[in-house]
């Protein structure tokens, strides 16, 4: 079956079947039908011309990665959630909230601290708006682990554990959002865990992929270690083009909001002529999940008043995490986004700020005002309504830079390198002590002096935020018996 611009064709399986089809008018020219053929009980879900196919089989392996079967085995806080904005390619700590202005010129760069509204913490001169609410978020700046290449960064600082291989694809242990899916698993309106697209080095590990992100748009570039893919959207608008569709690689594809929200719907209501009979345990999670007011509500930006718009921009950035909120307060458990930037002063579009690859400085410059104004906004949106007792927002990256500014380019322009050895985090809600910074770097930036922790304890404060128990254990591909981490302590100056 084909749905295009001309209408729809089928061509029939070798043996005979009767089929029953839904059709919904895309305004496009798209269309949107429900096809179910009773002779194999098998349903195919056509929305604008990308097919559910054996995802909606029946008892077909792939529908796990919507829906996995298995009841989480222990109770969790399931009013608590977790935004993670992810600085692929790694932030320069000493660039953004760990300055150094008494170092050498060589190690300190241009910018210049500035006093926030907490006395004693100072952050970067170029974040004023987030400087006005410090009371309102925490700054960790002496976490470290041992991995300093992207992929096995990620791998460390995401799963607890490190991996075997260098530059992996997909991560051999489950990262946080996995284990989180895992043990909130249950019946839900909408996915317990979404993405805008898998993180280099990320993903569900050994628990395999039904506990993978829901990802809008995902691109698999993300996952090659490229530095110069285009920023991958988690909100939803006409501007990014599509349709709403469940790919076979279990993905939640949701584009085009106009005509997506005009046939969801339409949706419930051929459903109510036709039924749910046909449709075994999965299918009928498949159809709720879609039908559901709060997956079309939650992408829908316009919901939302011109003001608040305004106020996290009209940005990637701005519109990633006003729909992220939206997602938490529809239900989502976790949610994570990469901060990428198209940039005017260089092709590159992660935070990898080698001097290979850009200036850094210029970088910095052109990423810190939409920064301060989007996550500010998300910051103030949380406290404003009361979502900051449930809702952790986090951002940080694989690891710091180097203290030392590099010039390894011909140009001589400057950069700085790989740094697992510090690193600084920015944290705002969640139910934690805010209003404070925890550790401390010697006076290059280059290692922790104070409260030195390791970046598990940062995992092991957001499973204790969950009610997760980290000591419990998953069985691996190998028969082995594995802890979700094998060390780290919460943060007790986060938890009280």
């Amino acid at each position: 079956m084909i749905a295009n611009g001309e209408g729809l064709s089928y061509r029939a399986a070798s043996s005979p079947c009767k089929a029953i089809f839904l059709r919904f008018p895309w305004r496009v020219g798209y269309s949107v039908t429900v096809m179910h053929r009773s002779c194999d009980r098998r349903t195919w879900l056509k929305l604008g011309g990308l097919s559910l196919g054996s995802l909606v089989a029946g008892p077909d392996p792939s529908l796990s990665r919507l829906f996995a079967a298995q009841e989480a085995p222990h109770p969790a806080n399931r009013d608590f959630s977790v935004i993670l904005f992810w600085a692929n390619g790694g932030p320069s700590h000493i660039d953004t909230f760990d300055l150094k202005p008494n170092a050498p010129s060589e190690i300190r760069g241009p910018f210049k601290p500035i006093p926030t509204n907490i006395p004693g913490l100072q952050i970067n001169e170029r974040l004023p708006e987030l400087a006005r609410l410090a009371d309102k978020f925490a700054i960790v700046r002496s976490l470290h682990h041992n991995r300093a290449e992207h992929s096995g960064g990620t791998h460390r600082f995401l799963t607890g554990y490190p991996s075997l291989a260098a530059n992996l694809q997909n991560a051999e242990f489950p990262d946080i959002g996995s284990i989180v899916a895992r043990e909130l698993n249950g019946r839900c309106e909408v996915p317990p865990y979404i993405g805008n697209t898998k993180f280099y080095g990320g993903g569900p590990g050994y628990l395999g992929p039904a506990y993978a992100p829901f990802q809008p748009a995902g691109n698999p570039l993300t996952s090659t270690g490229a530095n110069t893919y285009d920023p991958v959207p988690l909100y939803l608008s006409r501007e990014t083009g599509g349709a709403l569709w469940l790919g076979a690689d279990g993905a939640l594809a949701l584009r085009r909001r106009d005509d997506l929200l005009k046939n969801l719907d339409a949706l419930p209501r051929a459903l109510d002529r036709s039924g749910l009979e046909p449709f075994d345990r999965f299918q009928r999670r498949a159809v709720e999940l879609l039908a559901g007011p709060r997956v079309r509500d939650a992408f829908d930006l316009s919901h939302e008043p011109e003001r608040v718009r305004q106020r996290y921009g009209h940005t990637d950035w701005g519109k990633d995490l006003l729909t992220a909120r939206r997602l938490v307060e529809a239900g989502v458990r976790f949610v994570q986004c990469q901060a990428n930037l198209r940039l005017k002063c260089s092709d590159l579009t992660t935070w990898d700020d080698h001097s290979v690859n850009v200036d850094i400085f210029q970088a910095m410059a052109e990423r810190f005002p939409i920064f301060d104004r989007c996550v500010s906004a998300l910051v103030d949106d949380l406290s404003q309504r009361g979502l900051d007792r449930q809702v952790l927002f986090v951002f940080c990256g694989e690891f710091g830079r180097t203290p030392k500014i590099e010039n390894q380019d011909q140009s001589r322009r400057p950069g700085r390198d790989h740094w697992p050895r510090a690193m600084s985090v920015l944290l705002a809600g969640g139910g934690l002590r805010m209003g404070q910074v925890i550790g401390a770097t010697d006076a290059r930036g280059g290692e922790p002096t104070q409260c030195a922790l390791d970046s598990n304890c940062l995992l092991a404060t957001i499973y204790h935020r969950f009610g997760i128990d980290t000591t419990h254990t998953y069985t691996d591909r190998s028969g082995r018996p594995l802890a979700i981490l094998p060390s780290g302590e919460p943060i007790r100056a986060l938890i009280g």
